[in-house]
């Protein structure tokens, strides 16, 4: 199995000519992003295929009801299937709903899916159905066929401790995850303010931990490529200095570290 680097445009500055070139000679295969508007559609898949980029679409449900988010969702999918992704990730659903009502949502999900012909991975994600272990858990027990994107991040802020007594649950999470965000959350937040920092060394490893159990269960599967983002935001997510709003580390630099930390990670455990 390889590991494919993803850049998430989230946070860079510039036009898609002036980052896809940049992203490339940092070592990335792919970017993960946002739908491009409609103009600009040709124009981005024609820079994706100039500098051999992979891509990953990344689309909201939205809407106050079930049915608008499905709406939301089969717009958004159908657009995304139109340029040939690798695979798409979603930010689905709410976190009020009921658990009938999210397996509702995601038997239709499915249905929608495989009309697009296009694997879908849903985000475990805060404000979202998967918000938490205990609905995913529920849900994942009663649809075989859905797909997550893992983001533990998100975890362990809304669960206030590292996740280490979750391991069956991340175990039955890595059997559905076909995409992984790589970001290093802790109690209070979904983002340390600097993941080199040695203070926060233990969160660090103990999220390795854990995307080791994704990438071994995703080798036992035979996927050939597993695919990575370390998804680290901008302020909101980024730490900032009182008053100054000064972020207090380059959000650039911690990417490309999560990034090359997690290639030699795993480039060890194929040895």
């Amino acid at each position: 199995m390889q590991l494919q680097l993803v850049r998430h445009l989230w946070g860079m500055d510039g036009t898609y000519a002036e980052l896809f070139p940049r992203i490339k000679a940092q070592g990335y295969a792919a970017i993960e992003t946002g739908l491009p508007e409609p103009e600009q559609a040709s124009h981005f898949q024609s820079l994706l295929q100039e500098h051999d980029l992979g891509y990953i679409p990344q689309i909201f449900t939205s809407g106050d009801s079930l049915k608008e988010h499905l709406t939301t969702f089969r717009q958004q999918v159908e657009q995304a299937a139109r340029l040939q992704p690798e695979k798409i990730n979603c930010h689905s659903g709410k976190d009020l709903w009921s658990l009938d009502q999210s397996l509702h949502f995601y038997r239709e999900a499915l249905k929608i899916e495989a009309d697009a012909g296009i694997a879908v991975a849903h985000e475990t994600h805060r404000g979202r159905v998967f918000f938490y272990p205990g609905i995913t858990v529920q849900i994942l027990e009663r649809l075989e066929g859905l797909k997550l994107c893992c983001d533990l991040s998100h975890w362990v802020c809304v669960c206030e401790r590292l996740i280490d007594d979750q391991l069956d649950v991340v175990r039955l999470c890595a059997s559905r995850c076909i995409h992984l965000h790589a970001r290093v959350g802790y109690e209070e937040g979904p983002q340390v303010p600097d993941p080199r920092a040695p203070e926060y060394l233990p969160y660090v490893e103990a999220h390795e931990r854990w995307w080791s159990i994704i990438w071994n269960e995703q080798e036992r599967q035979g996927m050939q490529i597993s695919t990575l983002t370390p998804e680290y935001g901008p302020p909101g997510y980024l730490h900032t200095l009182p008053y100054t709003q000064e972020p207090v580390a380059d959000l650039e630099a911690i990417c490309n570290w999560q990034a090359q930390r997690e290639a030699d990670l795993f480039a060890r455990r194929q040895h």
